[in-house]
């Protein structure tokens, strides 16, 4: 019905000095600095004196925002004045562009600086936190729309973190005490001139400005008033027409757009021309796909286009076609990353298509189309989770996340759509809890039930997983809310699913209150229900792992070997890893309690690689804490010690430090007794302050005893902080060194 989507994308973020080394004579390549902003793909033309005006500001005040109209080249600017400043933490970009919910912008920066968090703190406080003693530069783009919730979001970080500045980039100041306003005027004619040049030279070899040119192109910038985005388009057409074609078809275009809204600014005119001129140029058919495609939130890949954009006037099999007509135009730019090519719009480019779908009166069957085909990737997603693919379903669903929060933000704000946005929050369910996404899915689980959808199964749903996110989060009060007004309402309705669902939660609760006789009951009673109507997948599985831990810290540790051996086998018959990792956790736990050391390190090692690869941070530190009692036990209390010192860095990002449970914290307990024991007080803490500064993929890769960033087996490193992020000074405790 929905198709299957095999191309995604994953964009590329690396700062220019990750490809390219200092090569000069005595000179050595230096390594990495943090950051996330992108490599730049074309040349910077002009803009000196802007430059230094802006590198000027940004070294006088911590707040500089560069505004002006849309295209006149803002970001570019800042993105090349971000990429020679060096803040010890790094230059991270920020785009809000996509962003559409005031309430996602303090997600959109954690997620920006690679930030997970499954604690009830909210997002604002993860940032508090993380930027409090850093040196960092936040470059925040397109967030015009978002104001109100930008300007309190800065001005909140900059009281509070005293090493961070703020490069702001939009078309209006955030109008915030402390900022310092840099308007971006459009290029002069000399450089705009230099711009058209070398735009055209790349899309047609061999051009060049020369005599017989030279004039048609310098009227030509003059009357595109210099705007970057005018002029680049202006360059794209090159393919078609000569200089002086395109000066002659700029009179009629003008005039028929200038007016367009009589009430706009000028420079809203000004780029609305640019932007309309290029519309007017292109076919019928490729205006109306561009129109269409506007009703994408980010990128998008050829099977959403053909499937949402193809209807009457445009056939699916054309959607090719005419997308590769308007790549040529610049209309539309093609991206390509891990998962495989992926297109995406310029913000002011999709804002234009959007008001011409307006205007025919198809924008609301297009939303729904929308709506429609994320849908099905949620549902495929979902069920091919349970599989060899998990990996890259994680990945594809990263991709897709702009795309699916508008699908969930129409959900949830249209007439009679509600059932179908508690279906979506609730099918994403792996998605929250697998990928360090326990924050956002509470957002929108929180959302989605607050409003009135019936008590059908997509509600239910919706239930058990807000259930399972909130006990994830340490949040027993709301989890069991949830859970019982699951299972009260399933009991009713006659839902097997949605009680099953419901009573296995139930059972997680008990499990981590320490309660194993009632948490045993409930999730043998689960699992049998779930037998009973067919169900099997991860949620499952993950069931006979969590009766798994209730029956060996109750010391039936061959019942929980046999069961986790189960789990690990039908792990391996699927190709599923998220689950497995709980089970080698496990089953590490009771090698360790029958004294057979080797056997339970490798366990537990393969299961933090596992985690880590998915950036599930229970797992993760769990697996850190039983790490550090094996190094305990095997004379190593100095690294030990370091190794609780990084779990204690990571805890607060999940919730109460093991739970605030006597079971899950007997290793911890056991581990701090000895190496206090054998290194003293001051010692110890000395060590577990030197595990503190480890960064999460340092932490990790310590335990593993890895060097940073060579773990292959891993989907993806998250790279929260980079090498400098580690914390660590000269002389200080590494891997296998003794204090």
């Amino acid at each position: 019905m929905y198709g299957l989507l095999t191309d995604g994308y994953a964009p590329y973020l690396m700062r220019r000095d990750q490809r390219t080394g200092d090569h000069r004579h005595g000179s050595s390549v230096q390594p990495p600095r943090p950051g996330n902003l992108p490599l730049e793909l074309n040349a910077f033309v002009g803009r000196t004196d802007e430059l230094a005006a802006l590198a000027a500001a940004l070294e006088a005040g911590r707040l500089v925002t560069v505004t002006g109209v849309g295209g006149v080249g803002k970001s570019r600017l800042a993105l090349r004045a971000a990429s020679v400043a060096e803040p010890r933490d790094g230059a991270w970009l920020v785009d809000l562009t996509a962003v559409r919910d005031p309430d996602l912008v303090e997600h959109a920066v954690a997620d920006a600086l690679r930030l997970t968090d499954h604690t009830r703190r909210t997002p604002r406080q993860v940032l508090l936190d993380h930027l409090a003693e850093r040196e960092v530069l936040l470059v925040i783009d397109g967030f015009e729309h978002l104001v109100e919730a930008c300007a309190s979001l800065v001005g909140d970080l900059l009281h509070r973190s005293p090493g961070l500045r703020v490069l702001a980039v939009g078309r209006r100041p955030l109008d915030t005490g402390c900022e310092r306003i840099l308007p971006l005027a459009p290029l002069p004619p000399p450089d705009a001139t230099a711009l058209f040049a070398d735009r055209a030279a790349a899309g047609l070899p061999g051009f060049a400005v020369d005599e017989g040119n030279a004039t048609d192109v310098a009227e030509l910038c003059r009357r595109l008033d210099g705007i970057p985005l005018a002029v680049e388009l202006a360059a794209g057409r090159l393919r078609a027409l000569s200089p002086a074609q395109l000066l002659s078809r700029l009179d009629d275009r003008f005039a028929l757009l200038t007016g367009v809204r009589r009430d706009a600014p000028p420079r809203h005119q000004t780029l609305r021309t640019a932007i309309g001129w290029s519309h007017e140029l292109c076919t019928t058919g490729e205006r109306l796909l561009w129109s269409r495609l506007s009703v994408f939130c980010g990128p998008f890949d050829l099977e959403a286009a053909e499937y949402i954009c193809s209807g009457e006037g445009l056939h699916a099999d054309d959607v090719l076609d005419v997308l590769g007509e308007l790549l040529a135009q610049s209309v539309v730019t093609r991206e390509e990353g891990p998962t495989g090519v992926r297109y995406r719009m310029l913000d002011t480019v999709r804002a234009y298509g959007a008001d011409w779908l307006e205007a025919t009166g198809d924008a609301a069957r297009m939303r729904r189309r929308h709506r429609d085909w994320y849908m099905g990737l949620a549902t495929w997603c979902e069920l091919d989770w349970f599989s060899p693919r998990q990996a890259r379903v994680a990945e594809l669903v990263d991709c897709e996340l702009p795309n699916l929060r508008g699908a969930l933000e129409y959900c949830l704000t249209e007439p009679d759509e509600t059932r179908l946005g508690q279906y979506l929050a609730g099918s994403l369910w792996f998605y929250w809890v697998g990928c360090g996404r326990l924050a956002e899915g509470r957002h929108w689980l929180d959302r989605a039930l607050e409003l009135d959808g019936g008590h059908d199964e997509s509600r239910l749903k919706a239930l058990w997983v807000l259930g399972y996110v909130a006990v994830l989060q340490g949040d027993t009060v709301a989890a069991l809310a949830a859970l019982q007004e699951c299972k009260d309402e399933a009991e009713r309705t006659g839902s097997a699913i949605a009680t099953a669902y419901a009573v296995h939660r139930i059972g997680c609760l008990a499990l981590l209150a320490d309660d194993m006789e009632r948490a045993e009951t409930l999730l043998r009673s689960a699992l049998e229900q779930y037998r009973e109507i067919g169900e099997l997948n991860s949620n499952v599985l993950m069931g006979q792992v969590e009766l798994a831990m209730a029956l060996a810290f109750r010391g039936k540790l061959a019942d929980a070997v046999e069961l986790c051996e189960d789990v690990r086998q039908v792990c391996e018959d699927h190709g599923e890893r998220w689950t497995l990792a709980y089970a080698l956790y496990v089953l590490g736990f009771a090698a360790w309690t029958r004294g057979e050391a080797a056997t339970a390190r490798d366990l537990v090692m393969r299961s933090l690689a596992l985690d880590h690869a998915f950036n599930d941070l229970l797992g993760t530190v769990l697996a850190i804490e039983l790490l550090a009692l094996f190094t305990a036990m095997e004379g190593d209390p100095d690294e030990a010690a370091v190794l609780q010192g990084a779990a204690s860095r990571i805890w607060p990002s999940v919730g109460l430090p093991l739970f605030g449970s006597g079971n899950f914290g007997g290793p911890h307990a056991l581990c701090e007794s000895q190496a206090r024991e054998q290194l003293g007080d001051a010692r110890y803490e000395e060590c577990v302050a030197v595990g503190a500064r480890l960064a999460p993929d340092a932490a990790v890769s310590r335990a593993l005893r890895t060097e940073p960033g060579s773990n292959a087996k891993t989907r993806r490193l998250p790279h929260h902080e980079g090498r400098a992020g580690d914390g660590l000074k000269q002389g200080e405790l590494r891997p296998g060194q003794r204090a």
